[in-house]
């Protein structure tokens, strides 16, 4: 058996999405592949491969009581022994067949913040019938939008509200979206350290509402200069309340356009948004080669 799941980018709302904010995610054509095989050998053999087809981490472990044999990484072998015990409290006879080969293929390198985990948990969850925002909660105690946009061939809305989850599939396809860039800035972000980072400087009330009403508007946005206004309304916003210095004058203060961080501030992906021909070889220059245009990452 194989499964699929997509990968993601938060536009709006970055860990406010946790509070409640209404945020725009939106899947990627990059993904993660989960295939399984059963084999004859009484072990659960699993295989991570990256988007080289390189393994990048593997282990073996008995079927019936999860003892690691063998581990290319006892932090990560511990996280999957976990998930497997967890899901046959729910499914008792999850790989308890004669044995398991299970490959995991990721189709986007590991660092860019697209999905790694959430892509795992919707595949693993495809697989065992077991709720993936439960295995989620669980697990890395995110806002559950990465797990969303795993199952959506579309962009959508995501929000929070009293511990139930409204999800609205949109179509975002802005009429200048040939000039929105995505800039991965050669720094892989940890999703759950920002998470607990949040948490503890920020009051969950404040600035919801804001970001909603911006969220909103963008979705509506039909104008790229009305667009930039309000991704530059939402980086003052998130700046001023994780007391962090905006992206644009840390790094590009000479870009001519807007540049929003997306997710976890200081690394992963930003958006920038510009009219300039050269916007590709403004981000080269400053040593930051991996630069997307819209259709090139966005799954729509």
């Amino acid at each position: 058996m194989k499964f699929y799941s997509n990968g993601k980018l938060l536009i709006t709302g970055e860990y406010f999405v946790l509070n409640g904010a209404l945020s725009l995610a939106l899947p990627t054509v990059y993904g993660q592949y989960l295939e399984i095989n059963d084999n004859d050998s009484n072990i659960i053999n699993w295989k991570s491969y990256n988007n080289d087809k390189e393994i990048w981490f593997e282990c073996e472990m008995d079927k019936d009581n999860l003892d690691i044999l063998d581990c290319s990484s006892k932090e990560i072998s511990k996280i999957i022994k976990e998930l497997i015990s967890f899901i046959r409290e729910k499914e008792t006879n999850f790989l308890k067949s004669n044995g398991s080969t299970i490959n995991t293929q990721l189709t986007f390198d590991k660092n860019w913040g697209l999905g790694s985990s959430s892509t795992l948990i919707n595949n693993i969850s495809k697989l065992s019938g077991v709720d993936p925002y439960e295995l989620n909660n669980k697990f890395f105690n995110g806002s559950g939008y990465d797990i969303a946009c795993a199952e959506s061939n579309s962009s959508l809305l995501y929000r929070l509200y009293d511990d139930k989850k409204e999800i609205t599939k949109i179509d975002f396809n802005p009429s200048f979206k040939d000039k929105l860039y995505f800039v991965y800035l050669n720094k892989k972000q940890n999703s759950l350290d920002e998470i607990i980072d949040f948490k503890e400087k920020v009051n969950s009330k404040i600035g919801i509402s804001e970001i909603s009403e911006i969220t909103k508007r963008i979705i509506l946005c039909k104008d790229q200069s009305e667009f930039n206004s309000l991704i530059r309304e939402h980086e003052n916003i998130i700046s001023k309340l994780i007391s962090k210095e905006k992206i644009k004058d840390k790094l590009f203060d000479d870009f001519n356009g807007e540049i929003k961080s997306l997710g976890a501030w200081g690394g992963d992906f930003i958006l920038a948004s510009s009219n300039e021909s050269e916007t590709k070889k403004y981000f080269k220059n400053k040593g930051f080669n991996f630069i997307f245009e819209f259709d090139k990452l966005i799954l729509n």
